[in-house]
């Protein structure tokens, strides 16, 4: 890859557009991660003074299990996802009233995939819906795209009633992802359905869309009641919401790049005649379990909820903990996800927010050497895992006190670990309870006493109180000191 020095169109704003979760199904670790690493990259950008204009968008329109192919295929996602909430309410488990409303099942998974933002603490979450547009929200937009690229000649009504985007009116067409046009006049590697080739100019053309009234979810469109195509929903939400013919930068996960990345340039070129669409495209690489590409079938695939309830460790994992795991390899490389990775992540949240506690008073800024620093590695293609190595290197040599705790609240701007994940003992996600409840200062208050009276036994069954609560328990010069576990 190439690295190149990143100037916004319109200093100091920089505008952001990330391809966010089709709320058919929970969000899983591999879809937080690039979610992750879009969060990262806004904060980093905040750190050095910019203003970060972000959206990611919601897909609530009911597409194909198989949006891969350039057509789509497969069966309809909200008929799959109604079936599976179906099943989950006759084993009594809470879902929506009524499973055959696309609408609801798509408004509950957008509340799961919400909270979990949240408890990620993703910058983004907070600022639903004004910038986590949704699509069903967005389809006079996407109609008014469409219609543009029809009377700029990118696009036509073929006989089966569907409108298509035709790939040879756009010569850049597969210059982000490799793939030249000749090789998708073969089928681009079997990304396109053998039933529309006979309606297509092109094989490589792509749905913008589709009349279809077995269809779930559907509108009036001067080309029939249909549903629009998948890729036309980001081209039209990114330039509604952002307000803009070209963008800043783009984010998404690799599978992303082809063909829907490539589908969108072609839709946003064509309809606003800009040369790019987006300045610069950043793609995260996948999420790997104990070496394996995560499956259900496998036992491998896991939802945040998963995770902080405690399905990979075995305990409850804080939030943050997780954070940090997803956020701390760099995006361009692929990610092992174990659970010792996580047990490890614990370790270094623990550390970090021992190191905040060790004083107050202290402000630092970008002139401090570890800052410094550390903003040099991210700047180096957001390279976190080099980030990371500048703090715990300097932890090393550090004492503790107010520098350090200035300096570690300060990074924490772009980490955001240090806050407790859990409430009154129970994850904010309230999937599971992370420790008992109970007053874990003042046993710590009474083992002190207990030791100071020489009653060693006491001692011990507090220490162990504290410890079956979930409770790392350690002795310091200011007496005994409890910390809920991490992981």
């Amino acid at each position: 890859h190439r690295t190149d020095r990143f100037d916004p169109i319109d200093p100091p704003q920089v505008t952001m557009y990330n391809c966010g979760l089709t709320v058919y199904d929970y969000g899983h670790i591999g879809n937080f991660r690039a979610f992750l690493f879009a969060d990262v990259l806004r904060r980093y950008l905040e750190l050095l003074g910019y203003r970060v204009h972000q959206v990611m968008n919601i897909t609530d329109v009911g597409h194909m299990t198989e949006d891969q192919l350039a057509d789509g295929g497969g069966q309809d996602k909200m008929l799959v996802a109604a079936e599976r909430l179906k099943e989950a309410k006759k084993q009594g488990h809470a879902g929506v009233d009524d499973p055959d409303d696309p609408y609801q099942v798509a408004a509950y998974f957008t509340r799961a995939f919400l909270n979990d933002a949240r408890d990620l603490r993703l910058k983004i979450a907070g600022e639903y819906p004004a910038n986590v547009p949704r699509a069903t929200e967005h389809i006079a937009q996407m109609q008014a795209m469409i219609q543009k690229l029809l009377d700029r000649d990118h696009a036509y009504l073929a006989d089966d009633g569907a409108v298509y985007y035709h790939v040879p009116s756009f010569p850049d067409y597969g210059r982000l992802s490799g793939n030249r046009i000749d090789e998708t006049l073969d089928g681009a590697g079997g990304r396109v359905l053998e039933e529309h080739q006979a309606v297509k100019r092109h094989p490589a053309d792509f749905l913008l869309w589709k009349p279809d009234a077995a269809h779930i979810m559907k509108w009036d469109s001067p080309w029939g009641r249909g549903y629009p195509g998948w890729h036309i929903e980001c081209s039209a939400m990114a330039s509604h919401v952002l307000g803009r013919a070209q963008i800043d930068i783009h984010t998404g996960g690799e599978d992303n790049i082809f063909p829907h990345h490539e589908c969108e340039i072609a839709q946003s070129c064509g309809a606003t005649g800009a040369d790019r669409f987006a300045r610069f495209w950043m793609h995260c690489r996948h999420l790997l379990v104990d070496g394996q590409k995560m499956s259900k079938s496998q036992g491998n695939f896991f939802t945040i909820g998963q995770v902080t309830g405690g399905k990979v460790t075995g305990r409850p994992v804080d939030p943050a903990v997780l954070r940090f795991e997803l956020i701390r390899s760099n995006y361009r490389s692929n990610m092992n996800f174990t659970a010792k990775g996580l047990q490890d992540s614990a370790r270094a949240v623990q550390r970090l927010r021992a190191a905040a506690d060790s004083g107050a008073g202290w402000t630092a800024d970008l002139s401090h050497p570890v800052v410094h620093d550390f903003a040099q590695a991210l700047a180096d293609d957001l390279n976190m895992s080099a980030a990371v190595g500048v703090i715990f290197e300097w932890l090393k040599r550090a004492d503790g006190g107010d520098e350090v705790a200035g300096v570690v609240r300060y990074l924490d701007t772009v980490l955001d670990i240090l806050r407790d994940g859990s409430v009154g003992g129970v994850p904010s996600n309230g999937r599971g309870s992370a420790t008992t409840r109970i007053d874990a200062e003042d046993l710590c208050r009474q083992m002190d006493e207990a030791r100071a009276n020489k009653n060693f036994a006491a001692a011990d069954r507090l220490r162990q109180q504290l410890i079956d609560a979930n409770y790392d328990v350690m002795t310091t010069n200011d007496g005994t000191v409890a910390r809920p576990k991490l992981a």
